[in-house]
């Protein structure tokens, strides 16, 4: 038995990607990964994470999508916006809402609008019972305090790229909330505090992504060279930060991968909103072998 990784968490349909975007996938599946949920973050990029989801739902790499506006975009959430991501979500490839959720760090858009969209968006996950994929960055306290008032009502989520404090961590656990890790683990300046917080998320509830083409393991043994201004991150790496988390918890990479519950259709569950990071692959009996990336 061998283990196969899902990113629950990528940006692929940045501009970045475009020119290599086969090779990324084929990097992808050499190290493991078997899925990768592609993360829609504006209306539009929603129906381009669609198509993208739909274009490869089965091929060698499955790929699955979320619809949603990021809080940087909450202005543009119209009734007509609502609509159509409730259109897109209807299809069983689009797996949650979101992103979604509060980041007071910018406030690229106001915050009693992104308020006002955050729960525009757990009433539309409500309404087509599929779980929601998540944002907070420096709001935590509201977005608790919203994130409570409809969690009856939902059927779970991912509080996706996961950076905060031990505060932050009880409460979307108290909540019953999936926990996404990124990369950021990775990094001894700034996520160093995340190394002793993983140990304290239940088994089953601690999920990995990359978050790419954002937050690049700073430790990689065998770096990529750089592309234009910034380090590219892709699914790839998802390995690496599944074996780091699995290290500062005192488990082997493969009793995570063998241990992780299986979310359906690409990792984030639709129903519970339950969410996988890794998931065992069987060999077949009486073949060869074959390479996580067959």
């Amino acid at each position: 038995m061998t283990a196969s990784l899902v990113d629950i968490g990528a940006n692929l349909t940045k501009p970045v990607f475009q020119a290599d975007f086969d090779a990324v996938l084929a990097r992808a599946a050499a190290a493991g990964v078997s899925a990768i949920v592609v993360t829609g973050t504006t209306l539009l990029g929603s129906h381009e994470a669609c198509r993208l989801a739909q274009r490869r739902a089965h091929g060698t790499m499955s790929l699955f999508a979320t619809a949603g506006v990021h809080p940087h975009y909450a202005t543009t959430l119209s009734p007509q916006a609502i609509s159509e991501l409730q259109t897109l979500l209807a299809r069983p490839e689009v797996v949650a809402v979101g992103e979604c959720g509060l980041d007071y760090h910018r406030n690229l858009s106001p915050p009693d609008v992104q308020r006002r969209s955050f729960e525009a968006q757990l009433e539309l996950a409500a309404a087509v019972r599929k779980p929601v994929f998540l944002h907070d960055r420096s709001a935590t306290a509201d977005f608790a305090d919203i994130l409570r008032r409809w969690r009856t009502r939902i059927t779970g989520g991912v509080v996706h790229c996961f950076t905060g404090d031990r505060a932050a961590l009880d409460a979307y656990l108290a909540l019953d909330m999936h926990i996404g890790i990124t990369g950021w683990i990775c990094d001894s300046r700034r996520g160093s505090h995340l190394r002793d917080l993983v140990k304290l998320v239940p088994r089953g509830r601690l999920l990995v992504e990359t978050d790419a083409p954002f937050l690049m393991p700073q430790d990689l043994p065998n770096p990529p060279p750089r592309r234009g201004k910034f380090d590219r991150n892709e699914p790839a790496f998802v390995a690496h930060v599944a074996r780091v988390v699995a290290e500062h918890r005192g488990e082997s990479f493969e009793d995570q991968a063998l241990r992780r519950p299986v979310g359906s259709r690409g990792g984030l569950a639709a129903g519970g909103g339950a969410a996988c990071a890794v998931r065992p692959r069987v060999k077949p009996r009486g073949q060869e072998a074959r390479r996580a990336s067959a």
